[in-house]
Order: C-alpha cells, then sequence, then structure tokens
C-alpha cells in the first residue's frame, strides 16, 4: 500500500480549514484517512496556524509515507524530518 501525508480540506467558501492526514494514495483527498495527525488554518494568526503531532509523523515518515508539497513545507516550519533507526548487526 502506497502510503501519503497531504492536507483534507474543510471549512467553508474563504474559510479554509484543513487537517494533516495519512491516507492511502490511491484514495481521493475525501476518502477515509488512516490516520489525523495535525491541522493547518491559514487565515489564524501565526502562532495558531499549525499543529503537527511530531512523533507520529516522524513515525510515518520512516515508514515510507510521501508528504505532499504543501506538507513538506509545514513539516519544515516544525522541524519535523525523518529519523532512520540504527542499523541492528
Amino acid at each position: 500500500m502506497s502510503v501519503s501525508i497531504r492536507l483534507k480540506r474543510f471549512g467553508t467558501k474563504k474559510r479554509p480549514y484543513y487537517r494533516v492526514v495519512v491516507i492511502d494514495s490511491r484514495l481521493s483527498n475525501l476518502g477515509r484517512p488512516l490516520e489525523e495527525i495535525g491541522f493547518y488554518h491559514p487565515i489564524e494568526a501565526e502562532e495558531n496556524q499549525v499543529k503537527i503531532d511530531a512523533e507520529r509523523a516522524t513515525y510515518w515518515l520512516n515508514n515510507g509515507a510521501q508528504p505532499s508539497d504543501t506538507v513538506k513545507g509545514l513539516f519544515a516550519k516544525q522541524g519535523i524530518k525523518a529519523t532512520k533507526a540504527p542499523a541492528k548487526d
């Protein structure tokens, strides 16, 4: 299964609200996500715009999930990046 991390849009016209979701990439963005790991409010104050569970995001990145371009930018703002576990001998 190919997994991606992307935004799922909610809200109304001109008042967008997004959830950061982990979802099977073959499904539409309206499909049922595997997990919701955060949110993004682009029209809120800067300190309230993004909240992402860094532990879960890192888990999914380390297990091969591919973030969308926008989510990559959000992860960069939050300081989230994939960390590979040390190799077992």
